[in-house]
């Protein structure tokens, strides 16, 4: 009677207990989960806002999917573990290209120094602006979000001499958008239809006859019904051109991670950040004390163009971190 009840004990000491089931199904719904994210990613098929907006964390998710394999590991769900490892490893394959330095072509144009700011609706410290442009050299300026007040702010500050010509379109709230110019520019308009924002374009003459067209990109974020305009913006802004270099800087509201800013890139340009190694560095919300999480202002030029440096720049006041890139135009 007592060996009987011996082995019936041990039987259900064997069988795996409430708990712990839970914790393997808790653990494979997680890794389940983070499966299907990364094979969105990898192909692209993200669609509506929820899924584009979680594009935009994918190194997050590479972050989440290592630490769901140890935590499997350590409670012996080896199967679990190796998953969520493999899912790892395909999240960090289309990671690790953006902190490598890429070549650059070969490119005997003059140079060309791009900054980008979003303004935060005229809230930025634009003596700090102007103090960019001045330590940097720069002789293209895209504003986003700019104001009538900060127009007259920034040249108070010293940018009128800086950046004499301009091409503005400003707005009294996020709206406004304007390139300034160390060269004279000139307003092209329709070279495409902008949604939502002011996103000028500006043809820039430079020393020596040659001439770069600039795009200040700023369109809506994916947010609920705005991200079919966000799509729509992103498809519409112009193609790279063989019988001109065109150069788009701005606050995209995307990242690398998101299928329609890839099929931009697709169409001739390249990502300044991520040819220096810089790809992943995030520039939005950058809130003290809450760090910057996403990387979604961008400077992108024609693949052509060698990008000599990168750097990414702290502005009190405006909840994005400024692009700055020299580039040698071809």
């Amino acid at each position: 009677m007592s060996t009987t009840a011996g082995i019936e004990r041990a039987a259900a000491d064997e069988q795996p207990e409430p708990k712990k089931r839970r914790r393997r199904w808790l653990a494979w719904t997680v890794v389940a989960l983070l499966a299907g994210w990364a094979v969105l990613r990898i192909f692209g098929w993200e669609q509506g806002s929820f899924l584009t907006q979680l594009m935009t964390v994918t190194p997050y998710g590479a972050g989440l999917a290592a630490l769901t394999a140890l935590l499997s590991l350590l409670r012996r769900n080896r199967r679990a573990a190796l998953a969520a490892a493999l899912v790892c490893v395909a999240m960090v394959a289309v990671l690790v290209p953006r902190t490598i330095a890429a070549e650059q072509p070969v490119a005997d144009g003059p140079p060309l120094r791009v900054l980008t700011v979003n303004l935060f609706g005229g809230r930025s410290d634009a003596q700090t602006v102007v103090d960019l442009v001045r330590e940097h050299d720069v002789e293209v300026f895209s504003a986003l979000e700019l104001t009538y007040e900060q127009v007259e702010q920034l040249d108070a500050a010293g940018l009128k001499q800086l950046l004499p010509h301009r091409v503005l379109q400003p707005e009294f709230g996020a709206t406004g958008s304007g390139i300034y110019s160390k060269y004279p520019a000139t307003e092209l308009p329709g070279l495409f239809e902008p949604i939502g924002h002011n996103m000028p374009a500006a043809a820039v003459t430079l020393p020596g006859g040659g001439r770069v067209e600039v795009v200040a990109v700023h369109p809506n974020p994916p947010l609920g019904r705005m991200e079919t305009e966000w799509n729509t913006d992103l498809r519409a802004l112009p193609s790279a051109s063989s019988s001109v270099v065109r150069v788009l800087a701005g606050d995209f509201n995307a990242s690398l991670d998101h299928r329609a800013f890839r099929d931009l890139l697709g169409r001739g340009y390249v990502d300044a950040a991520e040819q220096v190694g810089k790809g992943l560095t995030p520039t939005w919300p950058n809130f003290r004390p809450m760090p910057p999480i996403i990387a979604i202002d961008h400077v992108l030029a024609d693949r052509r163009a060698a990008v000599r440096r990168v750097e990414i720049l702290d502005v009190p006041g405006t909840d994005h971190r400024g692009v700055f890139a020299e580039l040698r135009l071809p």
